[in-house]
């Protein structure tokens, strides 16, 4: 089980992202921007950061590059759906930025789940 931050300001998403890594026994905590992520993570470090791109109030990009001064070893996905320039375009600047990982949404669960294995193995939180 890891420790998971969800960041994303659609509820449905970020309420079906917690409802699904909850499933697989991971510990979920949620926000709905990135300052409220920032918040969260002065109380508790999660294993890994699911970050979407596009939110209100601090987007993602800044949020990425507050969390790679602060936080250099914390693992961070980002996730879009597109926007202007279109998803792809965005998680490429995400990747650039310093995140690990990428998903376009919609997410396929088995994928970020993967992907979750892939940056905490089983072992580190076992």
């Amino acid at each position: 089980m890891a420790k998971l931050l969800v960041v994303d300001d659609d509820d449905d998403v970020r309420l079906m992202l917690k409802k699904m890594l909850e499933m697989d026994s991971h510990d979920v905590i949620t926000a709905e921007n990135g300052t409220q992520a920032l918040n969260c993570l002065r109380e508790q470090l999660p294993d890994v950061v699911i970050l979407d791109i596009i939110m209100p109030e601090k987007e993602g990009f800044e949020t990425i590059v507050e969390l790679r001064r602060d936080y250099p070893n914390l693992k961070i996905i980002a996730i879009s759906g597109g926007g202007s320039i279109g998803a792809t375009n965005y998680l490429k600047l995400a990747k650039t930025l310093g995140a690990h990982l990428t998903f376009e949404k919609p997410i396929m669960m088995k994928e970020l789940k993967a992907a979750i294995q892939q940056l905490v193995p089983t072992e580190a939180y076992s």
